[in-house]
């Protein structure tokens, strides 16, 4: 049945218009190697099925056959190749994208994006397997999603990584090597991969889409060369210049320093798409203006963490006031409100930018964050406390800052479990896996009266307040009278 299977596949490539019909024994032949088949037997494909079910099969063969091993990660990396036979070459990609571009740029990005699901690059499958709900809360409808494909990450160990010794090649799984590479056990394979080449700022950049995707045409934007993630200046001009060149897409940068950087700090990097996050959508509640930007509008958001966001129809005039609004934050102290730009020696104070277009300007919202830590707070003072990390307790990055939850593979088996646990009325703690939700369960208990239809739904809801938490323990001026005036400190202070 092997053949058939290849032959459902070529089928497929040739349907997407992956490979063209003169392509078919080639890729045939290329296909029996990677399987390590000696000829190929013209076989007829059965019915048409999704892709998914072609390469299990394939892969099922492959590993009753000896040519795989069982474990998920060889076979991403046999199934991967397989893929990556069928995917077109870099130089015929970039050619297809430009054409597009002269369109629209929507239209290129809009056949980059199905040409990554048709290649299996982004496996439709699993991202599909995720699971998505939206939260009401006092800041907008925030996205939850609980993340099936990547494990729980410590924040120390993100940390850590940051200065680790890069003797893997390629350096990271953002690094510009990936583009077909072949993969091995602890890095994914990437014969399938393609890139897109840019210029932003004068500097060589590449556009990509996430494999993960969290949210609709999430796209990653990254440096040509492997060099630390840095907030500065040249951010804010590369941001402008992609905004030009992509209109359509937000794009955003994680923070430069641990704890408040999100994952990856070792690849300077930027996220962005075509979606519209709660915090987007949230609106200007205190008007502020600075000195000599009479021109540019300028408010702090109604949001949990501290965002100033300012407006222009020049993206010029941001780029200068951002940078001083940067520079102004990063020597910035007040004790009354413990934040410390610095302690012995070791900087505290960063941003968070994120740039989109709204109704024809340059719109830049930059999230003021601290990374500084303390004996009650050891993984951060502006980071989820500890009562919030039965939930989470990961580095809060540019995509949850702007209101999406990317929440760990355990709670999807957790919340179903409290849930039978609360409607049947079973000790909380006394169950290993629960316990850490122990003392949430009994405060839901003392407000909710448990069904087996409402109970799962209520926790939901219930995890959507707990990340509206997350995000206001990552504020670092609070939704009080005496945070708010802080806050309005450190503007007055820009001078």
């Amino acid at each position: 049945m092997i053949e058939n299977h290849l032959a459902e596949l070529i089928r497929y490539a040739l349907a997407k218009g992956l490979i063209e019909p003169d392509d078919r024994l080639w890729a045939a032949n290329r296909l029996i190697a990677a399987l390590g088949l000696d000829r190929w037997e013209a076989a007829e494909p059965g019915p048409e099925r999704p892709l998914e079910d072609i390469l299990r099969d394939i892969l099922d063969w492959a590993v009753a056959n000896g040519r795989c091993e069982a474990g998920i990660a060889s076979r991403d990396i046999l199934d991967t190749e397989l893929m990556g036979i069928l995917t077109p070459r870099p130089s015929q990609v970039r050619h297809e994208f430009w054409k597009k571009y002269a369109q629209s740029p929507e239209a290129a990005t809009d056949w980059y994006y199905t040409f990554s699901q048709d290649t299996d690059y982004i496996r439709r499958y699993r991202i599909a397997k995720d699971m998505k709900w939206v939260s009401p809360t006092e800041y907008g409808d925030l996205d939850i999603t609980i993340n099936l494909s990547k494990p729980e990450k410590d924040p120390r160990a993100i940390a850590a990584a940051k200065s680790a010794p890069q003797n893997a090649y390629p350096a990271c799984q953002l690094c510009a090597e990936n583009e077909g590479y072949q993969g091995r056990l602890d890095h994914p394979a990437r014969q399938n991969h393609r890139l897109i080449p840019l210029v932003l700022d004068g500097q060589n950049w590449y556009l990509q889409y996430s494999p993960y995707v969290y949210y609709n045409e999430h796209c990653i934007v990254l440096n040509s060369r492997h060099i630390p993630m840095k907030i500065d200046r040249s951010t804010f001009r590369k941001q402008m210049d992609f905004l030009r060149r992509f209109p359509h897409y937000f794009v955003g940068s994680n923070a430069d320093l641990p704890i408040v950087g999100g994952s990856i700090l070792s690849h300077d990097h930027f996220q962005g798409g075509r979606y519209t996050f709660a915090m987007a959508k949230a609106p200007v509640e205190t008007d502020v203006s600075f000195p000599g930007f009479g021109d540019v509008q300028a408010g702090i958001v109604k949001w949990p963490m501290s965002v100033l966001r300012i407006r222009s129809a020049d993206p010029d005039r941001l780029v200068e006031l951002a940078d001083k609004l940067l520079l102004a934050w990063r020597a910035y102290s007040d004790p009354a409100a413990e934040i410390y730009a610095e302690t012995a020696g070791e900087p505290h104070n960063t941003i968070t930018p994120i740039a989109r277009m709204r109704e024809g300007q340059f719109e830049l919202d930059l999230v003021l964050r601290n990374n500084r830590t303390s004996e009650l707070y050891p993984l951060g003072i502006f980071h989820p406390h500890q009562e919030l990390h039965h939930i989470k307790k990961e580095n809060i990055g540019l995509i949850e800052v702007m209101g999406l939850a990317v929440l760990p593979a355990r709670l999807k088996t957790e919340l179903a479990a409290l849930a039978d646990a609360l409607v049947r009325g079973r000790d909380v703690r006394a169950d290993e896996t629960l316990a850490k939700h122990a003392d949430w369960a009994d405060g839901l208990r003392q407000r909710y009266s448990f069904t087996a239809e409402n109970a799962l739904p209520i926790l939901q809801d219930e995890v959507g307040k707990v990340f509206a938490q997350v995000l206001e323990h990552a504020g670092v001026y609070k939704r009080t009278d005496a945070g708010k005036a802080a806050f309005l400190r450190f503007v007055d202070s820009v001078k």
